[in-house]
């Protein structure tokens, strides 16, 4: 399957996030993270209901759990991150035994978790319930400057064959009796590396001389349109639903 049509993130199927427009699920989306972004990092209630309204899009997606989970693991180091906070943040005022803390950084600690974990769910349900071609086309509906969609058009175009040729590189130095395990023994791959980005930026060449020969103007030619459907009230609602948490959160005393 070529890297247009299917990639790790997407999970095909019929449910009514899956038929929403691209351009619908996008500006869900952005909202959802702008509303999880002006949460106070005191108001846990409102983590809370975002969590819930993520959790919701998750089983209206009919995404598997194991899948989300498996791939909001690139959350961790930023969870452990939030979890340092209390302890490397000025102004101890709490302690337990020969341990004390910062409760403003603990706030702000489980604030860093929350946001990055619910952040990086809402992203993969828009990435698993749109395939690329359709996500391009909602970019481009929402006036995205088309420069932007078409690099990145070609960057998942060739993404994956950039990683086959990068495996045959690490095929081949194996063959050749090359198997790391130490910080030291890197030096042939970070070689490989500087090799494999020389190749790719004449392949970028190539491929650029090859598109004005046959007339690239500039633009790539226009994608097509999602007819809207009856599911985008409901993304609607969903939106603003986060946006009134925020709100609410705001407006209601820590």
């Amino acid at each position: 399957m070529g890297a247009g049509h299917s990639h790790p993130l997407h999970v095909h199927g019929h449910s009514v996030v899956h038929r929403l427009a691209p351009h619908v699920k996008v500006l869900a989306t952005v909202g959802y993270a702008l509303a999880l972004a002006t949460v106070p990092d005191r108001a846990w209630w409102a983590f809370l209901l975002l969590a819930l309204l993520v959790t919701t899009a998750v089983v209206a997606a009919g995404l598997p759990v194991r899948f989300v989970a498996t791939r909001a693991l690139v959350v961790v180091p930023f969870v452990a991150f939030g979890a340092l906070v209390p302890f490397v943040s000025s102004g101890h005022d709490a302690a337990w035994g020969p341990l004390s803390w910062s409760t403003a950084g603990a706030w702000a600690g489980s604030a860093i978790a929350w946001r990055s974990l619910l952040g990086v769910t809402a992203s993969i349900v828009l990435a698993g319930t749109t395939e690329l071609p359709r996500l391009l086309a909602g970019l481009e509906r929402l006036h995205v400057p088309p420069a932007l969609v078409a690099i990145a058009s070609f960057m998942l175009r060739y993404l994956e064959i950039v990683a086959q040729e990068l495996a045959r590189m690490r095929a081949a130095m194996t063959a050749r009796g090359h198997d790391p395990r130490w910080a030291w023994q890197l030096r042939p791959l970070a070689t490989a590396s500087g090799a494999l980005f020389v190749r790719t930026y004449e392949r970028g060449e190539r491929v650029h001389l090859a598109m004005q020969a046959r007339g690239w103007s500039g633009a790539m030619p226009p994608l097509r349109e999602d007819q809207p459907d009856v599911g985008t009230p409901l993304a609607v609602a969903w939106a603003a639903t986060a946006a009134l948490v925020a709100i609410a959160a705001r407006v209601m005393p820590s």
